[in-house]
């Protein structure tokens, strides 16, 4: 028998003072089996980072083919393709051919990937990369409930994250492009 997915209703409160966008957003978002708690806050970050009022979830883990989020044109171009995680850099040229921009929310401890992959990024000129900061992530997506309720203001190259826990500041580091 097949797991499924689990359900989050979440509600946010978007503030994004570098770009003037003033949103509360509600939502309810599937968190695949296979999926762990920081992938899923890693996803709800890349939302609101790149928050566009057509940028939608894709089906992810279960479906190679889409991203993480996307945002397509009403003739089915993909305008943003959003990957969360540490893709290789065969799937972020593979990305990087099918849609107009690629951004990618890296998280976790990146040493790796940042000494194997990252330097073939080099070429892809549509391609942006930010990193989150692994600690401060892991904080946040501790013990996740089923709704979620954040505040997320976003200044300059941090994200601040208020929830039932208290606040939660993450800072980006670009380490290609910016947003």
């Amino acid at each position: 028998m097949a797991l499924s997915a689990t359900p989050y209703k979440v509600e946010l409160n978007l503030t994004d003072l570098d770009r003037d966008i003033y949103e509360t957003l509600r939502f309810t978002m599937a968190r695949h089996p296979s999926e762990t708690e920081e992938r899923l806050a890693a996803r709800l970050l890349a939302l609101v980072l790149w928050y566009d009022e057509s940028l939608v979830f894709g089906r992810g883990l279960s479906n190679v083919d889409e991203a993480a989020l996307w945002q397509k044109s009403l003739d089915g171009r993909v305008l943003h393709w959003v990957e969360v995680g540490q893709p290789d850099s065969d799937r972020l040229v593979w990305c990087s051919r099918r849609a107009e921009r690629v951004s990618l929310l890296v998280y976790g401890d990146r040493r790796m990937w940042e000494t194997k992959v990252f330097p073939a990024l080099g070429t892809l000129d549509n391609v942006n990369v930010v990193a989150l900061p692994a600690q401060e992530l892991s904080e946040l997506s501790r013990e996740l409930p089923r709704s979620i309720d954040w505040a997320v203001m976003i200044s300059e190259d941090s994200v601040f994250v208020t929830d039932a826990e208290g606040q939660h500041e993450l800072a980006l580091t670009w380490l290609k492009g910016d947003r």
